[in-house]
């Protein structure tokens, strides 16, 4: 379910960024219940300490859920449920990295103000 995908994502975005919220680790923790204790890319993304994991596992991730919609029968009730998770979470997976390419830019950024204060007052 992508509610799985989403809660695991926000755990592992808690460790990347600090964020040290028991009530909401907790709360993500049963929203994804047992697939948590297994491993597999929900856990990892859950567990995750590195953007590139982060990225990583959340494709993976992503890829498990497209498999399973697609073997779900045409006529199966929840279909148009599952894919409106998928659009979701295809949405979220390029805000996930567009944040990581302005956050690469900022480092990058700041190598050249450090570079250019050093051009105005030589070390």
């Amino acid at each position: 379910m992508a509610c799985h995908e989403i809660a695991a994502l926000r755990l592992g975005m808690m460790n990347l960024i600090g964020i040290k919220d028991e009530i909401t680790i907790q709360h993500e923790q049963s929203e994804i219940g047992v697939a948590l204790e297994s491993t597999g890319p929900i856990r990892s993304l859950a567990e995750a300490k590195d953007f590139e994991s982060l990225i990583k596992f959340y494709e993976i991730s992503l890829t498990n859920l497209e498999e399973r919609i697609s073997k779900m029968k045409k006529d199966d009730p929840k279909i148009a449920y599952y894919r409106s998770l998928l659009i979701l979470t295809k949405k979220i997976e390029f805000e996930l990295k567009n944040s990581v390419f302005i956050f690469q830019n900022f480092f990058r950024d700041l190598e050249e103000i450090h570079d250019f204060v050093h051009e105005i007052f030589p070390a």
